[in-house]
């Protein structure tokens, strides 16, 4: 098997303590064989999810400086990944990258990350929010979960489960906006089963990709999807290939995760799980399936 060079430029932020962002796709996007190169739109001492007190380094006025040295010292991404965003400037900056960077066959992914369980996170101001929105214009795969989705298309926000029809009508949604590749995280129409959904400009009906529903909140496991389903698109899987395999890593953390306990302000348990994403990488690079 020749080794494909793959290069990805993931732009997220860096927290220190609590594995999510740049923490989990690095290691993730690394371990499946993609060249990473990482732009931190901030640096905290940990997350926000669940911690008071942390210490806050905005990179805003870094973004462009770093950037331009990178093109101008020749760098070219296979794919361009964008996750959490700390202000309206950033997400004018993170536009502005994409342009700098994108060329034919690159993949500009967006992961909208601005809330969950129908409310926006308190760091997100309605500018930024609509700010994201246009940024997800301007992407080939966008990742939201409903309550991104629906703040996106100005819906109201519902709580699961979900019919097959409102989910179509979300992705459809969503690929009007303009992006080729849409997938649509937190999906679910009966108890027990939890997954995405997507879709791809062209097609009528949603492809579902559930697994097992594993009880409590894990934060950082969307950056864990996010990163694996950039991953097995760069390696070459199709929308629902790489879906899949995103779904099933997932939830093989999350379990593990929910059976270790402890404090989970400290994040998923993603590592122990590297060397089966990586065999599953490996098989489907020598035409084993994904």
């Amino acid at each position: 098997m020749t080794y494909r060079n793959m290069r990805c430029a993931a732009i997220h932020d860096l927290s220190g303590m609590g594995k999510c962002s740049l923490t989990v796709a690095l290691p993730i996007l690394s371990a499946c064989g993609v060249e990473t190169a990482v732009m931190p739109t901030a640096v905290l001492s940990t997350h926000t999810g669940g911690f008071t007190g942390y210490t806050y380094r905005d990179l805003t006025e870094d973004l462009l400086p770093m950037a331009r040295h990178w093109k101008k010292e020749g760098c070219r991404f296979e794919a361009l990944y964008s996750g959490f965003l700390g202000s309206p400037e950033q997400i004018g900056l993170v536009s502005e990258i994409f342009s700098l960077f994108r060329e034919e066959g690159t993949l500009v992914a967006v992961d909208p990350v601005m809330g969950d369980a129908g409310k926006l996170y308190a760091t997100y101001t309605k500018e930024m929010a609509d700010g994201m929105g246009t940024l997800c214009r301007g992407a080939d795969l966008v990742m939201p979960n409903f309550t991104e989705a629906c703040h996106i298309l100005g819906l109201p926000y519902r709580e699961g489960p979900y019919t097959r029809e409102y989910v179509r009508e979300i992705l459809h949604g969503l690929l009007d906006l303009g992006p080729r590749m849409a997938v649509l995280t937190g999906v679910w129409q009966e108890e027990g089963c939890l997954g995405a959904a997507c879709l791809e400009r062209g097609q009528e009906e949603p492809q579902w990709l559930l697994s097992d529903r594993v009880p409590g909140s894990y934060h950082g496991t969307g950056d864990v999807f996010g990163s694996t389903l950039v991953a097995g698109l760069l390696n070459g899987m199709t929308l629902p290939q790489a879906c899949q395999l995103a779904v099933d890593y997932t939830q093989r953390v999350i379990v593990t995760t929910h059976q270790v306990g402890g404090d989970l302000r400290m994040g998923p348990k993603f590592e122990c799980h590297l060397p089966w994403l990586c065999q599953k990488m490996a098989d489907f690079r020598e035409g084993k399936g994904a």
